[in-house]
């Protein structure tokens, strides 16, 4: 029986598509959860051997392919996001090369953690953009934070590369990577009534699908383009993307949670009349994720300022809250970070904080 050429041409589009690479979208990078293992005879043990030992990767230096659980020599390494993960030693590396838009904005969401020392890093990079990820603060008790770290893609093609730049005694240790995905992000736009962009969150990074922990999103030191449209992460540690899927979000499907006190603030520079007068309302609550105590989030807006106390008792309970403000230029910076730092009740290594989301400045007439 023929078959219509309607049903032939969108098929060979997809076969093409395919074997050319067709420009990363949103999930996982080729083998982006390193359960296609290599070879038995491309591997020592748990040692690559050969750049191309990993399916779709490549590599350089001493890099482990390892199972989570207990390890030999009484070490555990978690592995959050599937079975397998590769542990990147000494000035080791691993790859791969990408099909991109240029001029788009783009986010790599992986879950990593260090293994040995305090002080391990972890460098992400895409030409001309890197950015180095201190492994030391642990943001829960589980091991395998989620991070995220952003790029504008400069060329068609880019390579996506994750090193230690570090140099340990043992030349094993290093950090964990057990995930690796991409989602093209949106540049936000204005929407009607609020000079905020992307105030409800709703634009952000790749959530891992079996992941529960959030994302989190590293200062602008460690990263100079967000992760999250419209915002800077003005702060010495991480901020929280959060989903509704395993969270309390106050409105629709995302929301930011504060998890480190004052080293954790996010602002965002918004176009203003100098001596205009302006509304900043926001909504605060807690995740609803077993972190409770007395909570603060502070506003600032021009040389305005709002205190916002929250008592949670981890049941998700919001307020919203409001201020004015008179702009003195044309550009005011209205920054949000924690007043106190926070653990969860029953798991005192795991960071969290107030919640905040729907943040709106609307002109007074």
């Amino acid at each position: 029986m023929a078959v219509p050429k309607a049903i032939i041409l969108p098929i060979l589009l997809l076969i093409c598509g395919a074997a050319l690479g067709a420009p990363a979208s949103e999930g996982y990078l080729r083998n982006g959860n390193f359960e296609e293992s290599p070879k038995k005879t491309d591997m020592k043990k748990t040692v690559l051997l050969g750049k191309n030992a990993l399916p779709e990767w490549e590599t350089t230096g001493f890099v482990e392919y390892i199972a989570g659980g207990p390890q030999p020599g009484g070490m555990y390494f978690p592995v959050a996001h599937g079975v397998h993960a590769v542990r990147l030693g000494n000035e080791a590396t691993i790859s791969q090369k990408l099909e991109v838009k240029p001029g788009s904005l783009y986010a790599l969401t992986f879950g990593a953690s260090r293994t040995c020392a305090q002080d391990e890093v972890l460098r992400v990079s895409v030409p001309s953009q890197s950015g180095d990820l201190p492994l030391q603060t642990l943001y829960n008790s589980f091991g395998g934070d989620v991070y995220a770290w952003a790029f504008v893609a400069k060329t068609s093609q880019v390579t996506v590369t994750f090193h230690n730049p570090g140099v340990q005694e043992d030349p094993a240790c290093g950090p964990l990577l057990d995930a690796v995905a991409i989602k093209e992000l949106v540049h936000p736009i204005y929407t009607r009534g609020n000079l905020v962009k992307n105030g409800g969150f709703e634009e952000g990074p790749h959530r891992l699908v079996n992941s529960t922990q959030g994302v989190l999103l590293p200062p602008k030191q460690e990263d100079l383009t967000s992760p999250l449209p419209g915002w800077i992460i003005e702060s010495l540690k991480a901020v929280k993307f959060i989903d509704s899927k395993y969270f309390n979000v106050p409105f629709g499907h995302a929301a930011i949670e504060l998890v480190a006190g004052k080293e954790s603030a996010i602002a965002q520079v918004i176009r203003t009349s100098p001596g205009q007068t302006y509304t900043l309302s926001f909504v605060v609550g807690d995740a609803k994720n077993d972190c409770h105590g007395s909570m603060m989030v502070e506003a600032f807006a021009a040389r305005d300022t709002l205190k916002v106390p929250h008592t949670s008792v981890g049941g998700g309970h919001v307020k919203t809250a409001s201020f004015k403000f008179k702009a003195v230029e044309a550009r005011t910076r209205i920054t949000f970070f924690s007043g106190f730092y926070h653990t969860k009740k029953t798991d005192t290594v795991s960071l969290c904080g107030p919640v905040i989301d729907e943040i709106v400045v609307s002109h007074v007439a």
